[in-house]
């Protein structure tokens, strides 16, 4: 794994927030300018939303934010601090934000892990276990929403979401069961698989990439040996906090604009965000911007109406901004921490 202090750092740059931002705003602009019933009422419709909904869904942020940095803590056996759990967890979901889903956040949250004082071999198990634990909530929970709601599911007459979401989910599906299979059954067949496939004639510039990737599943698995059930039990819940948690905002913010929606609509409302994330994982732009927006109000304006822009907006504003923001200032507090407070401490140790 290419681990280059100056190409994650590269990735982790606070000037990175301001593509995402442009390309979200730009997309609301265009949305703005295209339609001909648009009114400046439209957008001040965003401040009618009610209070109380909107409370909830800062504190369903929140319960979110707690269950993933308590899953990162528990998943490395506590040697992380509280403090440091914060800092991945923040550091992790800002690389994300500024990165295409697509390209994935791996290298970036090993060497985060590193620079916390955990060994390779586990900052590699420990993000190849969560990448697994998050896909295979999207993999289960998926189909159990297309069982109970059925066509319902998706926007109306939009033949072209369905392939998105067909294909995102093969992949994701295809992705998860061979890194389970490496990672938790025959990591050293999987070796082999990939050496095998490298060896053909056009592959073979790969080779090495691979024998080396190889060689990373195999350590990790071994890490990952004897694990308690509880160990497994604690943030298999977690996992699952964090992402009801996370749907869950979105609930509010359809709750505070409407009244009277039913559960039966909540549950409804809870399934379609399945599909929207799973099709917003293959998006070609950093943190899913335009892509994120666009399906959103494909997926939700029949319960949002002239309200729909405005609660787009608030989506945003909750869910994606504040860790392009707080990613932002947090990174060179934590460079500072890492790179030089530490390196000092040695220092002054070994004088």
């Amino acid at each position: 794994m290419n681990l280059d202090t100056q190409k994650i750092l590269k990735t982790l740059n606070p000037n990175k927030v301001w593509l995402p931002a442009a390309i979200s705003i730009g997309f609301v602009i265009y949305l703005v300018v295209t339609d001909d019933s648009f009114t400046p009422e439209k957008l001040n419709l965003i401040f009618t939303a009610s209070v109380f909904p909107i409370v909830l869904a800062f504190t369903a942020l929140l319960m979110k934010e707690i269950a993933t940095i308590y899953r990162i803590r528990t998943l490395t056996n506590e040697e992380l601090s509280w403090t440091s759990s914060i800092y991945v967890i923040i550091l992790w979901e800002f690389a994300s934000a500024v990165t295409p889903s697509v390209v994935g956040g791996t290298a970036v949250a090993v060497f985060i892990l590193l620079k916390e004082k955990i060994n390779l071999g586990k900052a590699l198990a420990y993000v190849m276990l969560t990448a697994i634990l998050d896909n295979l909530f999207f993999v289960t929970a998926a189909p159990l929403a297309l069982i109970f709601f059925g066509g319902d599911i998706f926007p109306d007459l939009n033949a072209t979401l369905r392939y998105l979401f067909i294909l995102s989910y093969f992949l994701i599906a295809l992705y998860t069961l061979i890194m389970s299979f490496a990672l938790f059954w025959k990591p050293r067949v999987f070796k082999w698989i990939l050496i095998r496939i490298t060896s053909i004639g056009f592959l073979r510039r790969w080779r090495y990439s691979a024998y080396q990737h190889g060689n990373e599943v195999m350590w990790a698995s071994s890490l990952l040996k004897g694990k308690n059930l509880s160990y497994w039990v604690k943030i298999s819940v977690a996992t699952i906090i964090a992402w009801v948690c996370r749907y869950m905002i979105l609930n509010f913010i359809v709750e505070s604009y409407t009244e009277g929606i039913t559960i039966s609509t909540h549950f409804l409302i809870f399934g379609k965000q399945l599909i929207l994330w799973i099709v917003m994982l293959i998006s070609p732009t950093p943190g899913s911007a335009g892509t994120a927006e666009h399906f959103f109000m494909d997926f939700f304006q029949m319960y949002l109406g002239e309200y729909t822009l405005g609660a787009t907006l608030l989506w945003r504003i909750i869910t994606y901004y504040p860790y392009l923001i707080i990613g932002a200032l947090a990174l060179p507090r934590w460079i500072a921490r890492v790179f030089f407070k530490k390196k000092e401490s040695e220092e002054s140790q070994a004088s």
